[in-house]
């Protein structure tokens, strides 16, 4: 600075040469406007040396927190109200593993009530359709204009939509009311499984922990690679740090890996639940089970079942990468493309995402296959195929009716955790919002649900598979027995 503008920041008694190497310029020179920092072992990072500073950092957090009105009565709403945001979080656990008991005692009623609800709502609308035509039609009479013409015309193309419609539903219900009544026996002994297998209930627990710490990692080599490559200075004189070569791809490669290894733990789940699951199904004395059947089924895992289960969901990622370059694609463009390129662009990631949701499907069951008869995944994912083009309707009304309940389930959890959560902090006075700790609750209350109902999904789907193998190989003479429960029967 001496050097460029002839002006001395020191005291006279130094010399420019001496400003960075005489001891007493810490006395004589002003202080650096940035603190004095030094580099973290192995990370190769600086930080501040002064404790002062992290000190201040924080201070000046709680003064924007507490000149923020809102977000200071948001925070305050939080914390005032986090006995109540606990116990309704807890309240929606407790929800979640009685409607997995429920579900066993009443999945009947439940099924049919659901089932007679949906005919009749489609009846009554087609009533009301046909009624409102000839009411129509018959006032129509008297005014003949243009308007009730097409009015009465586009009533009776809706009665007669309608009316086709119901007569197509009654039908499909008619078909499949046998699979139906599969589709109750099987969450009737879903419900036996959990009983028999408690720990299930906390597999959703360990894979989430699991995926934390992977993210957990995932982001902090994210960081470290921001700031890989040569430090080089730019035209206003201040230093950045340049990629060349191999390393400015190097974050594709970590994209990958996130999409790859995060599907590698799901499908890692899966494998557990599915290896438990036929582990008690083929079982023929229930007594006779092993002592801990999901440890066995993640030592045989761990010791056979890795390469298949990196492949299955290896082949999840070649077809979510597309999708998500797409939609990446489409928002960069938004604005842009005209109509056909935008139709095309969200017909292509329709396509992948549907394409996507059936791969899923097919590789669980895959893995169900490879836990029935230890077979490599190509060979177990074409016998998955096969049993399930076998028993396309019974997987239809499974896949309809199942998941509807269960979606119904979440429904009802949500909205019971969130009714209590109204109840209980509408009387709390000590805080002006309590938006936020409703929104937290409903929020847990939705992440619960679906862990646990999506494992009692996972059951049932890989009961299911069971079932239709049983019954190909064996028709209950002796030496054929069934392996089945007598409810399945």
């Amino acid at each position: 600075f001496n050097f460029s503008t002839g002006s001395s920041l020191c005291s006279y008694e130094l010399q420019p040469s001496e400003y960075t190497t005489d001891p007493r310029a810490a006395k004589l020179c002003p202080k650096y406007p940035v603190p004095e920092s030094a580099p973290i072992p192995f990370f190769h990072r600086c930080a501040p040396v002064n404790i002062s500073c992290y000190a201040k950092f924080a201070e000046a957090l709680i003064t924007f927190v507490s000149d923020s009105s809102v977000l200071h009565r948001l925070i305050s709403g939080v914390m005032t109200s986090k006995e109540i945001i606990m116990g309704l979080c807890l309240l929606s656990l407790v929800l979640s593993m009685i409607l997995m008991v429920i579900i066993r005692y009443i999945s009947r009623v439940l099924v049919w009530i659901l089932t007679i609800l949906v005919i009749l709502g489609s009846l009554g609308g087609t009533g009301v359709l046909w009624w409102l035509y000839a009411k129509q039609r018959i006032s129509a009479s008297a005014f003949e204009t243009q308007i009730a013409k097409d009015n009465l015309q586009a009533l009776l193309i809706y009665a007669i939509a309608a009316t086709v419609f119901t007569v197509i539903l009654f039908l499909i219900m008619l078909i499949m009311r046998k699979r139906v009544a599969l589709t109750i026996a099987l969450f009737h002994v879903a419900g036996k499984v959990f009983i028999h297998l408690p720990l299930l209930v906390f597999q959703p627990f360990w894979t989430f922990f699991v995926l934390i710490l992977f993210w957990t990692y995932w982001i902090t080599v994210l960081l470290f690679l921001g700031t890989t490559g040569s430090p080089v200075p730019n035209e206003e004189g201040y230093v950045e740090f340049r990629m060349a070569g191999p390393l400015k791809y190097m974050w594709w490669y970590h994209v990958v890996g996130l999409i790859w290894i995060s599907e590698f733990i799901l499908a890692c789940q899966q494998m557990t639940v599915a290896g438990a699951v036929v582990t008690y199904y083929f079982t023929r004395e229930k007594r006779n089970l092993p002592f801990t059947p999901i440890l066995a089924s993640v030592n045989r895992l761990v010791c056979y079942h890795l390469g298949t289960v990196a492949k299955g969901s290896f082949i999840i990622t070649l077809v979510k990468i597309p999708r998500m370059i797409l939609m990446y694609i489409h928002t960069q463009l938004k604005g842009k493309e005209n109509a056909c390129a935008r139709c095309m662009l969200k017909a292509c990631i329709c396509c992948l995402w549907c394409l996507e949701k059936c791969l899923t499907y097919l590789n669980q069951n895959a893995y169900t296959a490879t836990a029935i008869n230890s077979t490599n995944f190509c060979t177990s994912a074409k016998d998955a195929f096969v049993i399930l083009v076998e028993n396309a309707l019974r997987v239809a009304a499974i896949n309809t009716v199942g998941d509807f309940m269960l979606f119904l389930g979440k429904v009802l959890i949500v909205c019971s955790t969130g009714l209590a959560g109204i109840m209980l902090l509408n009387y709390q006075q000590d805080y002006t919002i309590w938006v936020l700790p409703l929104i937290i609750v409903c929020l847990f209350a939705f992440l619960v649900a679906h862990c646990f109902l999506s494992i009692y999904e996972m059951v049932v789907d890989v009961l299911f598979l069971c079932f239709a193998i049983d019954t190909k190989y064996n028709d209950g003479s002796p030496g054929r027995e069934f392996y089945m429960d007598k409810v399945l029967m």
